[in-house]
């Protein structure tokens, strides 16, 4: 598992703000960029567990639709400049229960939907984030995908779609940023199998647990889920001042998944 945290105060001074804080990945960051000395706002459309979350992290929390322009605008009104955005906030689809999801099923209303939070909340996030940093030229936007915007996810069309499009879209804001000659970076992280809530209703609590965790990772070269902090590290990286020359560029957090196959040849 992940190591003992070695803390550097890499992020002081600096005011960052992550998306669907409340839990899991965004939870991890927001902790880890708040260690860092971090001034960190915390945003989630759960007002209840983002405020339950700020409060048990030290930092302000901000309730914010990311798919909805009205709330950003808001947003901005309340936090106009900003050193980091970290565009984590999105949801699978399946949120409610199991549902058809593949190319043949899928609504149309739950594609957009899917595509509303994932999609529509990070270009709103990446425009917020260069408005609050251009006046300075400078900052970080890290956004988060998923290995399933690297490969086809038959049963889940809609989610898949929406990260293979924040990937192109993050090195579009990167260009533009470069283009403008500003010192405004833009990255992506893809995580894979990482230990978050999102997992709990396949995992369950029953004493086959175990199994069902290795089964799922049974094709992760590493064997094993990843956790929110390990993906809070590589987030930490791309937004510290050491990582000034690395934009448009993405870094899978998967265990090996997407190198090829671990297994001995036959």
């Amino acid at each position: 598992m992940a190591g003992e945290t070695k803390l550097t105060g890499q992020l002081a001074a600096k005011r960052c703000v992550i998306t669907g804080a409340a839990r899991g990945i965004g939870r991890a960051i927001a902790e880890r960029f708040a260690a860092e000395g971090a001034t960190v706002i915390a945003t989630d459309i759960d007002e209840t567990e983002g405020r339950a979350t700020a409060d048990a992290i030290g930092c302000r929390f901000e309730r914010l639709d990311v798919g909805s322009e009205d709330d950003w605008s808001a947003f901005a009104e309340k936090v106009p400049q900003a050193d980091v955005v970290v565009n984590n906030a999105g949801i699978t689809g399946f949120e409610d229960g199991p549902a058809r999801h593949d190319p043949e099923y899928a609504s149309l209303a739950e594609w957009h939907k899917v595509h509303r939070v994932n999609l529509d909340g990070t270009f709103l996030g990446c425009r917020y984030a260069i408005g609050a940093m251009k006046a300075r030229g400078t900052g970080s936007i890290v956004n988060i995908s998923s290995r399933s915007g690297l490969v086809g996810i038959p049963g889940a069309a809609a989610y898949a779609s929406s990260k293979a499009a924040i990937r192109n879209h993050t090195k579009t804001v990167a260009l533009y940023c470069a283009q403008q000659g500003w010192k405004i970076r833009c990255n992506l992280i893809h995580p894979a199998a990482i230990l978050t809530p999102i997992w709990e209703p396949m995992l369950g609590d029953g004493p086959d647990r175990e199994e069902k965790m290795q089964a799922l990772v049974s094709d992760t070269p590493l064997r094993r889920f990843g956790t929110p902090e390990e993906v809070a590290a590589i987030a930490l990286m791309l937004a510290g001042d050491e990582a000034t020359y690395v934009t448009g560029t993405e870094i899978n957090v998967d265990g090996g998944l997407l190198a090829g196959s671990a297994a001995s040849p036959g």
